[in-house]
């Protein structure tokens, strides 16, 4: 009874850190930088003390829910440090395994698509295609890690969605890009068509 009392409990609490872990995303995606940071903390509180009760019962009570929760936290992580401070944080000063790290870096690629078409609904082609070169390079770490993919469950179906991800996401910041550079010549030629008019 006690051994279901503390399984049922752990899964409650995992089920909490990967819900404030997406909260906190969708908070950074509406620019409330202090309430994602405060869901992130209370992730981190909980995931601490998971990993605390791990160490009191060692029995494996955790699976693929904990991995799963680990992931969703990386990843706000990643994504919240590489808005607010444009660097990339490493697994040890988030303390998360390197497996889910990775596999979190990886779902980044997908939140900077939706950051990216935001910059362009706001008419920051330029912040957008930032975004895409941080696609990029989060893609080329991947790519690096060819290896991981026999010890890293997961990540190459990843890494073919994020392929998919990153060109369309290209394929939108070129049209823009067009698009851009059209409107600027129409604007030059506005002028001279008003001159031979007048």
């Amino acid at each position: 009874m006690l051994k279901n009392k503390i399984r049922e409990d752990t899964h409650e609490n995992i089920r909490k850190a990967t819900s404030l872990s997406k909260q906190s995303i969708l908070l950074l995606h509406q620019k409330k930088f202090d309430e994602s940071k405060q869901k992130l903390q209370s992730a981190r509180d909980i995931i601490e003390n998971l990993k605390k009760q791990a160490l009191e019962n060692p029995e494996g009570i955790y699976g693929g829910m904990f991995s799963a929760a680990l992931q969703e936290y990386a990843e706000a992580n990643i994504l919240l440090i590489l808005v607010q401070e444009e660097r990339f944080v490493c697994p040890d000063e988030i303390k998360v395994p390197c497996v889910e790290y990775v596999l979190g870096l990886a779902d980044v690629i997908g939140e900077c698509r939706r950051l990216a078409l935001d910059s362009l609904r706001d008419n920051q082609v330029q912040k957008g295609a930032q975004f895409l070169e941080i696609m990029d390079q989060i893609f080329i770490q991947l790519l690096a890690l060819d290896e991981a993919y026999m010890l890293v469950p997961g990540l190459r179906h990843k890494s073919d969605i994020a392929r998919r991800i990153i060109e369309n996401t290209r394929g939108d910041i070129t049209l823009e890009v067009r698009r851009e550079s059209l409107e600027s010549y129409l604007k030059k030629l506005m002028p001279q068509s008003k001159k031979k008019e007048s």
